[in-house]
Formats: structure tokens, C-alpha cells, sequence
């Protein structure tokens, strides 16, 4: 290896398990230099997840202590980034269960920020007419309060399989439970979006829904993350 090689090796940024690891082993700084790589996508799960910033913010809290407190217990058989997202929804549905959470206001505007690409239920409002605004501000309410209603365990599916794009196998192994179980919650997830959000199809309207589960069920629009969670003052202040 000749000396320029050594130096970008020297250089590289550490794997996550190296970072993880390096807490175990007593660095102060490893754990936060691993939270702020992943940061702003545990945000988004735990946001989507609980539904509103605040309890996001608990759960993401809450995740974190015990990954803080849990690292030595890290067996390696997955990816880092696998085994905290599976922490953080824990935490998050630990929150949900006790609370007996059942929300049917709208998910934050923030879920439907996707980055330079336009979002599914977000129109371009420099360009489009106000009354199709009106229709798609409608739309967009009535899809993120129908994924605020589902059942926890299926809202943690939809937000990670269709949200944000895991492989069913990948969000198995967050949620522990078997790759069957996962498809299961999100296709009775999707059933139950389907069933009220019938209002949506071609001639639909608000006052009727279309009975009855489809075969198969539209997918969750998939969005990037939103913004990161509150700072440390914010969280302080409140």
C-alpha cells in the first residue's frame, strides 16, 4: 500500500459498528457522532410513527437512551442503522400502547417534504389553480388522517415499508417480528386506508365511502425525511 492509500485509510470516516463499538469501549463521543449520521431518518419514523412532533420527539428520546444504554447487547447479526431503527419504533409503539393513542387529526405538514421531488398529495402552488388547491389540500388531509387512525403495529409497517422504503425482510427484523407478520399488518394497513379513502376514487365523494377490502391495496406515497428533530434548547424550553 503506498503512502497516499495509507492516508485515506487513516482518513476514512468510521463504519457504523466501528462507532457503536467505540461506545461500548468508553468513547464519549462515538454514540453522538453515530446519532447525528442517522439522525434526521430516525426523526422521520418516530415522526411518522406517533403522529405529532412532540410525542415524536419523546420516542425518539426514549429509543435513544436505551440504544445509549443497550449498545453492548448489539450482536452484530444486522446493520446498525437496522438495529436503532428497531429501537426507536419500539419506543415509539411502547408510547402508543400505553397511551392507547388513537389520533384523527392530520399528520404534521412536514411528511410530505420529498427532497427536489414533488410529493403525492402536495400540489406545486406557484402553478396551479387555487381550486385545484382546495381539492388537493382536502385529499392530502383525508390520506394523512386515515394513516394517523390505523392500528400502531400496522401504521409501523406502512411508515417503514412503504414510507420509507425498507425491505419487508428489513423491517422484520426492526419490529421483530417474522417477514409473513409485517406483510400482514401492511396489507390490512392498506385495506383499512383503501376502505376510507374511497372518497379519493374517480366520482368519489366525501359524504361515501366504498365498502369493502380491495385484493390489493395502494401503497403509502413514499417520502424522504423531514426535518431534523428539536434541538436540544428547543426540547429544553418546552
Amino acid at each position: 500500500m503506498n503512502h497516499s492509500t495509507t492516508q485515506d485509510a487513516q482518513s476514512a470516516d468510521p463504519t457504523d459498528a466501528e462507532l457503536l463499538q467505540a461506545h461500548v469501549d468508553g468513547d464519549a463521543d462515538a454514540f453522538g457522532v453515530l446519532f447525528r449520521r442517522h439522525r434526521d431518518r430516525l426523526w422521520a419514523v418516530a415522526l411518522r410513527t406517533m403522529g405529532n412532533p412532540d410525542d415524536a420527539a419523546d420516542g425518539l428520546q426514549d429509543g435513544m437512551i436505551a440504544a445509549f444504554r443497550r449498545a453492548g447487547s448489539f450482536r452484530g447479526d444486522a446493520a446498525v442503522t437496522t438495529w436503532l431503527h428497531r429501537v426507536v419504533v419500539n419506543a415509539c409503539l411502547d408510547r402508543l400502547r400505553a397511551a392507547k393513542v388513537r389520533r384523527a387529526d392530520a399528520l404534521p405538514d412536514d411528511l410530505e417534504e420529498r427532497g427536489d421531488r414533488r410529493p403525492v398529495t402536495t400540489p406545486d402552488r406557484s402553478t396551479t389553480d387555487p381550486a385545484d388547491l382546495a381539492v388537493a389540500d382536502e385529499r392530502r388531509r383525508l390520506v394523512l388522517a386515515a394513516l394517523a387512525e390505523l392500528p400502531a403495529e400496522q401504521r409501523a409497517a406502512l411508515v417503514l415499508v412503504d414510507m420509507e422504503g425498507y425491505p419487508v425482510a428489513d423491517v422484520a427484523e426492526m419490529l421483530g417480528c417474522a417477514v409473513g407478520t409485517v406483510k400482514s399488518r401492511c396489507s390490512r394497513g392498506r385495506a383499512r386506508l383503501a376502505e376510507r379513502l374511497g372518497v379519493l376514487a374517480p366520482g368519489g365523494d366525501p359524504g361515501h365511502v366504498v365498502a369493502g377490502n380491495p385484493d390489493h391495496g395502494p401503497a403509502v406515497p413514499t417520502t424522504d425525511a423531514p426535518r431534523g428533530p428539536p434541538s436540544p434548547t428547543d426540547r429544553s424550553a418546552r
